[in-house]
Order: structure tokens, then C-alpha cells, then sequence
């Protein structure tokens, strides 16, 4: 699809972000390992995922930035993408619960997708993701896959572009993303991420 220069209106009840997508490549060197912030912090790998606590931990994590790609699949398709042996998930556990996700997707050959990273509201600030990126980027090298991507959108915290930079990640190119506000089809309570407008 090709839009004109200028303002296009959109239907109502859509949302509306422009999404970067970043490439990193593997060759250059990771730096030192962010180390855990707090001594009962893991960060591990969820070898049988449960589709319940992920979705639980997705939506705590996602929920403020309007995540929907997963609530928009069937149980079945998310089941199915956890099972497979090209995703890796792996969460960041603090106080013996799960505060933090990387999701990877190794599905691709020679390109590894970091398909969702993120903590929840209370950890922003202090350190995690740094800590968890440090541990991503090591488990992708020492996989051996040259190429890391992921794509971050206007709807995301308003410091994930610089983060993400900060960890060697490249622009590459820009995408308009469009889709049904998720608070609007019974996705999210209505009162869910009150900083992103609702047009009913």
C-alpha cells in the first residue's frame, strides 16, 4: 500500500504506529554483561512454556503499550509457536515470579527475531532490561546466528529506540502498522493504556 504525503484519515475504532525495525549483527562484540541488579534476580530459559503463565506474563508485561499480536492468534497458534523447536523463551524472574520476557524466533535460517522483550511496569528504571539484553545477546552468539532483528513501534515506551541502539541495534527501515484498537474488540478493558487515545 502507497500513501500520499500528508495527513490520512483513518477508520474509526483503528489504531495507528509507525514501527521501526532494527538489525544488529553478531560479528561485533556484545561489551560486558549488564550484571543482575538485585540477588534473587534469574534470568532463564523457559524450556516447556505453559501457554497460560506466558500468556499471563505477555499481557503483564505488553498490556501497557497495547501489545495485541498474540491475542489476536488462536490458543492453538501461540501453543503450537511454543512448542516449536526454533522459539526460545525466556523469562526474567525476581522475588521467585516472572517480571521480564525475550522472546526469540530462531525460525528463520541465519536470522534470529527477538519477537517481544520487555518487564513489567515496576521494574522500567531499574537495570532489568539492560541485564536481560546483556543475556539475549549472549545466547544468540553463542548460537551462532550472524543476524538479530527486532521492530519497536510509537506505541512502545518512549525510550525503547534509544535502548535498543545503546545495544548495538541499527534502523533499518520504517513500516505503518495498522489494526482494530484492541480495548475496542475485548481484547483489554477499556481502561488500558489511557495515554494512547481511543476513537470509538
Amino acid at each position: 500500500m502507497t500513501l500520499p504525503d500528508g495527513m490520512t484519515d483513518l477508520a474509526p475504532g483503528k489504531i495507528a504506529a509507525i514501527a521501526t525495525v532494527f538489525e544488529r549483527s553478531m560479528d561485533q562484540a556484545n561489551g560486558p554483561a549488564p550484571q543482575a541488579p538485585g540477588a534473587k534476580w534469574r534470568f532463564e530459559r523457559d524450556e516447556t512454556p505453559d501457554l497460560r503463565d506466558y500468556l499471563d506474563l505477555w499481557r503483564r508485561v505488553g498490556g501497557p503499550q497495547l501489545w495485541y499480536g498474540r491475542l489476536v492468534q488462536s490458543e492453538a497458534e501461540v501453543a503450537a509457536y511454543l512448542a516449536a523447536p526454533t522459539t526460545a523463551v525466556f523469562r526474567l524472574i525476581v522475588d521467585g515470579r516472572a517480571e521480564g520476557i525475550a522472546d526469540l524466533d530462531f525460525s528463520v535460517e541465519s536470522r534470529c527475531e527477538l519477537v517481544y522483550f520487555g518487564v513489567t511496569p515496576t521494574l522500567v528504571g531499574k537495570g532489568a532490561g539492560g541485564f536481560m539484553m546483556g543475556e539475549v545477546l549472549a545466547f544468540v552468539k553463542e548460537a551462532g546466528t550472524p543476524l538479530l532483528w527486532l521492530h519497536t513501534n510509537t506505541l512502545d515506551h518512549a525510550k525503547a529506540r534509544g535502548f535498543y541502539a545503546r545495544f548495538g541495534f541499527e534502523p533499518v527501515s520504517q513500516k505503518l502498522e495498522l489494526a482494530d484498537d484492541p480495548r475496542l474488540v475485548g481484547l483489554y478493558p477499556r481502561d488500558t493504556a489511557p495515554q494512547i487515545p481511543i476513537f470509538p
